[in-house]
């Protein structure tokens, strides 16, 4: 065997780690150490943090508690590593040896950073657990696991040191305490709170806690890794240095100072080190699925249309509410990313109007923006502290201002459990750039932001077929295009053509290619004519609407087809919905028109007159019931038109009124029009296992006593659809992980019908769904309180919602317009003035017509959206994420689409009543303990075998 000073460092480095382990185990500590470990950490996940009311499928909650746990495990782990070597003599063993005592310390730092590996390899039949139960982004996780074991390494780094200067273990388990608390609160807010913005930023670069958790959310940024690299380097540098200080004699030798000049030097060092890397913020890689924390490509390409620069200002008080300090370093950095991205056309300020005069005023009185009072307490005294949290958005004239209701959510569960965090800050801050940007070019050239060519073609009669008050409107069509062909240039080309030249060769080539036929004034009008008026750029073609034939109103409507070819213009829906009920219930979508108002413009579409609104660039039509003729016929021709129509819709709703939970049918005045385009729906609703849950008060019976409670039960007509549910490749659906259908029917899709068109199927419920046709729609209970729904009939997958792409045959083919006849009743009764009523069918529309079911009334309401966010706390509005992904695939607006599936999206569990709950959670309990038994087992075993060898090489 040869002598111990002959051992290379790496084999010098893995005889003192093997040693220090073999220590541990031969004594209770490391197995108080892990089942304590295991025991807090379990605990914390399912009861601290209420991880299945959460209801999210992710694994913060192992993280959220490990800085302040691992400050008591690490320290009480090396509280007696070199206290008790110095107490009990062994100590001077050690500092006579020939070795570097470098060597020592950092085996016996190597020792416990593999103890500590192994009691986090305990936990991870939880990530893998929540893996089955939902779907898990595994970036944050492995992420997660990583900040965990680099703070512990640090942590461990401190408590040696802290052992090292001590002959106590008390003492240094209280010092190694102080030490880790002192980093981990420097950066709170409790301590920041104390100070302004500017010195709370620099204290929380030297906190603990706030690089832990930037690592854990998934980012992982090269300053914060050197930050913990860096700082266990400089304990463990302290360490040795306090041990070679018992080995140099009452005069320092010049080993000795050389000693203090390297500690020295590698703690500046450590420190400029950080100091000059903070400056940088490229060395960072997003770990997240999607990559949630990085400047998307869409925001990027929206910050490089910009012409002119544009101005983002911050307006953040140093003093402020203590849930909303930790998110003002995320938006700022969020807002220095637009800057770095913006390469030049950004300019960022920062400000806090209390600490300048100037500046409040201008927020004031230039921007309107004042500040918010907010009500600050702590056990000893309360106050309301007014303070800023607002960023403004200009692009030269035009701004806008985000304020904190705009950019934060707040997810509530319980009186004293509030938590705050950031919505979705990219999507707010690019559809506010884009907002601002959009108001810019409305102010100016009507054909700046047109990327193609347009071409205008009137097809008109000739002027002795046209009725007088149309031939006058000509002469005044083309005066306005001869002023505004002058401002468009080379972008607008325009045509007459008469469809009746040439023996009606046009007219017959119109009737083929685009479904036009002629107009009449009257259902028994004589003498057809064509006044057609028609803007393309080649790929699509749009049809402008005739007013009352006044110029202005061409203008109007020539304008508004323009802006449909324009890439930065402000698109318009026409929403269609039942009018509200003054005397309450019915079906209301105020949340669907305040999501989709912050980018674009909703309007409610009334279509008693049988038209669609010249501006309008999509119909939406949300629980519609009873149209009449002319309000099909306004949706047919918008349709024909080459429009998109997105139509949610199903023969029944649920309706909540009277305190009770009922069922009413619903009549559309949709179900001839979508079969006839060979959509169909089934008078019956899909009931699914897999649902979610609906909140229920419940009656239970505890000795003798009767107890009402509300529970959330799965409830089946609440279909809970999953990824695998969901079309992956559509962008309508491709960034949902859930979403709840309320009170849906089946569709189905005639193939025949739609032969030459391209369908594409979004939705589908799982294969363990059933029909049913009974109007009882309360959920059956039995005398515990459960759920008793029993399957009838074959189980299997339904469709749900699908997209219909390409030419339409319009449904008033060979009828008489629905206009005509309603103007020619009304003169005959003499109700109206006799005025010039147009009216024609467009018999077929172009490819690019769009037809969009989703079979629920509901599943956007008001209620359902109310209902979805009782069980978490949280508004789940991937219903309305599902309608504005439509909506921007729809009018080609894909920016949005991708944006908003990187936001803070939640990706949910699988539904589950409280004993699956448990179930799981009892696993993962019995996981850990088998898990530790079996090691424990294993050291055991080993232990006896090297006892064993040693006996032998004895007995040799």
């Amino acid at each position: 065997m040869r002598p111990e000073t002959s051992l290379s460092n790496r084999d010098m480095l893995w005889r003192i780690a093997q040693k220090e382990i073999s220590l541990f185990f031969a004594s209770p500590v490391s197995y108080l150490f892990l089942g304590s470990f295991l025991a807090v950490t379990l605990f914390m996940f399912f009861w601290g943090e209420a991880f299945f009311a959460r209801n999210i499928a992710d694994v913060r909650p192992l993280f959220n508690s490990m800085p302040l746990l691992l400050i008591f495990l690490a320290s009480s782990l090396t509280m007696r590593l070199w206290s008790e070597e110095r107490r009990s003599g062994t100590l001077e063993h050690v500092l006579t040896q020939s070795a570097p005592l470098w060597q020592f310390v950092l085996g016996k730092f190597i020792g416990c950073s593999l103890l500590l590996l192994l009691a986090l390899l305990l936990t991870l039949p939880l990530p893998f657990t929540v893996a089955m139960l939902g779907e898990l982004d595994w970036g944050p996780v492995w992420a997660g696991y990583l900040a965990t074991l680099l703070l512990g390494m640090l942590y461990l780094a401190i408590g040696l040191y802290a052992s090292a200067r001590s002959d106590n273990p008390i003492v240094a388990l209280l010092v190694s305490v102080l030490l880790c608390g002192v980093f981990y609160l420097v950066g709170s807010s409790i301590i920041a709170g104390l100070f302004g913005q500017h010195i709370s930023q620099w204290l929380s670069l030297l906190s603990t806690s706030g690089r832990f958790e930037a690592i854990s959310r998934g980012m992982l940024d090269a300053r914060d890794l050197l930050y913990f690299v860096s700082l266990t380097l400089v304990f463990l540098t302290l360490n040795t240095l306090a041990l070679e200080r018992g080995r140099w004699s009452e005069q320092p030798s010049q080993a000795s100072k050389r000693w203090q000049w390297a500690a020295s030097l590698i703690i500046v060092n450590a420190l400029a080190l950080n100091l000059w890397l903070g400056q940088l913020s490229a060395l960072r890689f997003d770990s997240t699925a999607g990559q949630q924390f990085t400047l998307s490509p869409a925001s990027k390409q929206q910050l490089a249309q910009l012409q002119e620069p544009l101005l983002l200002r911050g307006y953040f008080s140093s003093k402020t509410h203590p849930l909303l300090a930790p998110l003002v370093p995320q938006l700022s950095d969020l807002l220095r990313e637009y800057e770095i991205a913006g390469k030049g056309r950004v300019k960022l300020e920062l400000v806090d109007p209390l600490s300048s005069a100037e500046a409040e005023k201008q927020a004031n009185q230039e921007f309107g923006i004042e500040p918010v009072p907010f009500q600050v307490a702590d056990r000893y005294q309360s106050s309301i502290v007014s303070s800023y949290f607002n960023v403004l958005v200009q692009y030269g004239s035009e701004y806008k201002v985000l304020g904190f209701r705009d950019l934060i959510e707040v997810k509530t569960g319980g009186e004293a459990d509030i938590n705050v965090q950031l919505r979705n800050p990219e999507l707010d801050i690019t559809r506010t750039i884009r907002a601002v940007l959009q108001g810019y070019q409305a102010g100016g050239e009507l054909f700046t932001a047109v990327d193609k060519p347009l071409s205008f073609t009137a097809y008109i009669s000739d002027s002795s077929k046209l009725p007088p008050q149309l031939q006058q409107f000509a002469t005044e069509i083309n005066d306005v295009l001869d002023r505004l062909a002058a401002k468009a240039g080379d972008k607008l080309s325009r045509q007459t053509l008469d469809p009746d030249a040439n023996g009606g060769e046009l007219a017959q080539q119109l009737a083929n290619d685009y479904g036009i036929s002629p107009l009449v004034t009257g259902l028994l009008d004589p003498n057809p004519f064509y006044f057609h008026l028609l803007l393309g750029d080649g790929e699509q073609l749009l049809q402008i609407p005739l007013d009352d034939f006044s110029a202005d109103s061409f203008e109007r409507n020539f304008s508004a087809a323009v802006k449909r070819f324009a890439s930065g213009y402000r698109k318009t829906v026409a929403l269609v919905a039942p009018a509200a009920n003054p005397y309450g219930g019915g079906v209301s979508f105020n949340q669907l028109q305040q999501y989709l108002g912050d980018e674009l413009n909703v309007k409610t579409e009334d279509l008693t007159d049988g038209t669609v609104a010249s501006d309008a660039d999509i119909v939406l039509l949300a629980a519609p019931e009873k149209l009449d003729d002319k309000a099909l016929f306004a949706v047919d021709q918008f349709l024909m038109q080459g429009g998109t129509v997105l139509l949610a819709s199903s023969p029944y709703s649920g309706d909540f009124s009277g305190r009770s939970l009922k069922l009413k049918t619903v009549e559309s005045g949709l179900a001839d029009w979508l079969a006839h385009h060979g959509i169909s729906q089934q008078k019956t609703l899909v009931l699914d296992q897999q649902s979610a849950a609906l909140p229920l008060p419940v009656t239970r019976d505890l000795g003798g006593f009767r107890v009402q409670e509300v529970r959330m039960l799965d409830y089946p007509y609440f279909i809970d659809v999953r990824q695998n549910g969901l079309n992956t490749e559509h962008p309508a659906s491709a960034s949902l992980q859930q979403l709840t259908l309320n009170w849906a029917s089946p569709l189905s899709i005639d193939s025949d019908k739609n032969r030459g068109r391209k369908v594409t199927e979004l939705i589908h419920s799982s294969n363990r769904s059933w029909l049913s046709d009974s109007s009882d729609v309360l959920p059956p209970l039995n005398q515990y309180g459960e759920l008793s729904f029993t399957p009838e009939g074959e189980q299997q997958s339904y469709l749900l919602g699908a997209v219909v792409e390409g030419e339409f045959s319009s449904y008033f083919v060979g009828k008489d317009s629905p206009l005509l006849a309603a103007a020619n009743e009304a003169t005959a009764n003499e109700e109206t003035e006799p005025t010039l009523n147009l009216s024609s069918v467009l018999t077929r529309s172009p490819a690019s017509a769009r037809l969009i079911v989703l079979s629920s009334n509901d599943f956007i309401s008001d209620t359902a959206l109310h209902l979805s966010g009782a069980a978490s706390g949280v508004q789940n509005i991937a219903a309305l994420q599902l309608v504005a992904n439509t909506l921007d695939w729809a009018l080609d607006d894909a920016a949005l689409t991708s944006i908003r599936a990187r936001g803070q999206f939640n990706r949910t569990l699988l539904p589950m009543d409280e004993g699956r709950q448990q179930f799981w959670e009892y696993l993962n309990y019995g996981l850990a303990l088998l898990l530790l038994a079996g090691f424990i087992l294993a050291q055991r075993s080993i232990q006896k075998r090297r006892q064993l060898a040693w006996l032998r090489q004895l007995a040799q």
